[in-house]
C-alpha cells in the first residue's frame, strides 16, 4: 500500500479522532469538524459489517502512531510473541517506539516530527546516538536531544508547545536540558483510552 500523501486533517476527520498529526499551531476543530466524517452529507450508509469496523479501528491506530501496514503488522507479530496479553503487549510496543517518546516528550510537535528528527540523527538514548524511529526504548534508558540539534528552531517550538499537553507520567522530562527518562512501561489504561485493542487483535487472529 502506497504511503498516503493527502491533507493530513483529512485522516482525522476520517477517523473522528485528532491523530496528532498537525502541530497545534490552530485548533484543530476550527480546520476540521472531527464529529462529520468524510462522505456523511447526504449519504445513506448501510450497518457496518464486524470486519469493517476491525479494519477501521486499525486504520486508526496505525495512523496515530505513523505506520505502514508491514510496521504494523510486525508489531502484532512480536506483541504475540512475548508473554500476557497480545493487546497489552502492542500499545506497550507502539508506546515505546523512540519517535512516539521523543513526541511524549515534547522534543517534536508531531510524531512525524519526531521521526525525522530521530533519522537524523539528533537523538540519543543512554548517550548513543540512535537514528532507528522504531527503536524500542527500555525502562531507566534516557532519551536526549543531541547537543547539535538542541538550537533549532522546531525543537525549541515543539517544547513551548508540549507545555499544553498532558504530561506523560511514565517520563520524567527536563525541558531545559532537553531530556528524559523512559521511568517505566505506561499504564495500558491511559495510553489504550478511545482505542478498542481487541478488534484489531480479532482481525489479525482470522
Amino acid at each position: 500500500m502506497s504511503k498516503y500523501i493527502g491533507p493530513k486533517l483529512k485522516l482525522s476527520r476520517t477517523e473522528g479522532v485528532d491523530l496528532g498529526h498537525k502541530s497545534g499551531v490552530r485548533d484543530i476543530k476550527s480546520k476540521c469538524n472531527l464529529e462529520v466524517r468524510p462522505g456523511m452529507h447526504g449519504a445513506t450508509r448501510s450497518r457496518k459489517t464486524d470486519f469493517a469496523t476491525q479494519m477501521r479501528e486499525k486504520q486508526k491506530v496505525k495512523r496515530i502512531y505513523g505506520l505502514r501496514e508491514q510496521q504494523f503488522h510486525n508489531c502484532y507479530k512480536k506483541a504475540t510473541k512475548s508473554s500476557g496479553s497480545t493487546s497489552d503487549n502492542l500499545i506497550i510496543m507502539l508506546e515505546s517506539r523512540l519517535d512516539n517518546l521523543v513526541y511524549r516528550a515534547g522534543f517534536a510537535s508531531t510524531r512525524n516530527e519526531a521521526r525525522q528528527l530521530v533519522a537524523h540523527k539528533g537523538i540519543t538514548v543512554n548517550g548513543q546516538t540512535v537514528n532507528i524511529p522504531s527503536y524500542i526504548v527500555s525502562p531507566n534508558q534516557v532519551i536526549a536531544v543531541r547537543e547539535k540539534a538542541k538550537n533549532q528552531d522546531r525543537i525549541k517550538f515543539a517544547v513551548e508547545l508540549s507545555q499544553a499537553r498532558p504530561d506523560a507520567d511514565w517520563l520524567a522530562v527536563d525541558h531545559k536540558a532537553l531530556t528524559a527518562e523512559f521511568k517505566q512501561k505506561p499504564d495500558v489504561d491511559i495510553i489504550s483510552a478511545g482505542i478498542n485493542l481487541q478488534l484489531i487483535i480479532e482481525l489479525y487472529s482470522k
